[in-house]
């Protein structure tokens, strides 16, 4: 069966993606990693407490060390990569030959990833990959399915990973300079700041006059003109793993919130083993998907060729919302939640968790009911495990807010936007 690859940008959203179905995660530490500002939220030894906690369940982890070196980092490279081949983690994600040279010398016993970075595209690259010790490619997100096909018909013992959800770039697999003009931050080392993101406004100039005119848009339609809109392959799961040509099914998101993961995560899961029991339904997975954040979405390349394609950027707006807001996440014990947003007495709050609640709860604190194969909860009493009472309870505060009864633990509270 196909791997549900989740994203792990800190521990607790490792332990997220755990908990609603990924079979790996991936993840990084400090700069070595194409994700800076996530990786930031990792320590070592945050990171191997990390890999402990998967490998108990049985779950693997991947570390990205997907940057692009100078000279002056190669030592640093090396360092990193004995720390953290010491935690025994599942594999090293590289996007370089010099690194993969360098892995195979330092850690020969970690199996070694090809990063997306490193756009292969076909046969011949792979097979060079394959040859210099490579086990996986992750392939470029501009590759269609006919493409994966032929390379693992060429190549069938190497494993082939795709992106199946998340951010898409506007330039080729993150071959931009944009964000290193405007604010010195380089995109492929880690630390782009998603200027394609902007609104912008458009000039004419005439060389000969020095003149200037700024050019009008359109109404509703805006200035997002390098936004692309999020990948989504759910609806294609099916035609993917009918395929036998991908062993890993890959969501972006490192810096994304815990709810995303959550999400995405529980909707794949979904849809993978939906795929395998013959009961396979794109719009399960797609209401799912709409309730996160997103810039809009289309199913990309890997289908559809690039010409065939409309509508892949969004030039209305740099982020939709989505269909729900988290008002609170369930922390690890299960018996308490800390608030996300603000939550008063006796509003119906829909219950998101891994699994479903164990049984109905009517008690002073509150009600845990079930209502067309979807679960609720209304709090009566807003009480610390302290005592100390709320009538209502805001995002900043850090209080713990006792459950009525236990949920699964990171289970999320949610409302719908606009009901």
């Amino acid at each position: 069966m196909a791997e549900l690859l989740c994203p792990a940008g800190n521990l607790e959203k490792l332990k997220i993606a755990i908990a609603y179905g990924a079979d790996a995660v991936y993840g990084g530490v400090s700069h070595f990693s194409l994700r800076v500002r996530s990786g930031k939220e990792f320590t070592y030894e945050s990171f191997r407490e990390g890999i402990e906690y998967a490998h108990a369940r049985g779950r693997r982890v991947y570390v990205t060390i997907n940057g692009f070196p100078f000279n002056s980092q190669l030592e640093l490279y090396r360092e990193h990569m004995r720390k953290m081949a010491k935690m025994g983690p599942d594999a090293f994600i590289v996007a370089t030959p010099g690194l993969v040279k360098m892995a195979r010398e330092i850690a020969p016993q970690i199996p070694l990833h090809l990063s997306t970075q490193a756009n292969v595209m076909n046969v011949l690259d792979a097979e060079f990959y394959r040859d210099l010790g490579v086990r996986r490619i992750i392939a470029a997100r501009e590759i269609s399915l006919r493409d994966l096909k032929a390379i693992k018909e060429a190549l069938p013992d190497l494993e082939i990973e795709v992106f199946v959800h998340g951010s898409m770039c506007f330039a080729y697999s993150g071959r931009c300079l944009i964000s290193s003009l405007q604010s010195g931050r380089v995109p492929n080392r880690g630390s782009c700041a998603n200027d394609c993101r902007f609104p912008y406004v458009l000039y004419a100039e005439n060389p000969e006059t020095g003149t200037l005119f700024r050019l009008e848009e359109e109404p509703e339609v805006g200035t997002y003109i390098m936004n692309a809109k999020d990948m989504n392959l759910a609806s294609h799961i099916d035609e993917i793993l009918q395929s036998g040509a991908v062993d890993s099914l890959k969501i972006e998101g490192r810096t994304k919130s815990p709810y995303y993961v959550a999400a995405t995560a529980y909707a794949y899961r979904r849809a993978i083993d939906d795929f395998h029991a013959g009961r396979f339904e794109a719009e399960r997975y797609q209401k799912e998907l709409r309730t996160t954040k997103h810039r809009g979405f289309t199913d990309a390349y890997l289908i559809h060729r690039p010409f065939e394609k409309e509508r892949t950027q969004n030039l209305e707006s740099s982020i939709d919302e989505g269909t729900h807001q988290v008002a609170a996440l369930v922390d690890e014990t299960g018996l308490v939640f800390l608030a996300k947003d603000r939550i008063g007495t006796e509003e119906e709050l829909e219950i998101f968790a891994p699994e479903p609640p164990a049984a109905a709860v009517d008690s002073e604190r509150g009600k845990i009911y079930e209502r067309a194969g979807r679960w609720y909860l209304k709090m009566r009493r807003l009480e610390t495990p302290k005592g100390k009472r709320f009538d209502t309870i805001h995002s900043g505060n850090e209080n713990p807010i006792l459950l009525p009864a236990p949920l699964p633990p990171f289970t999320f509270l949610r409302r719908a936007l606009g009901g």
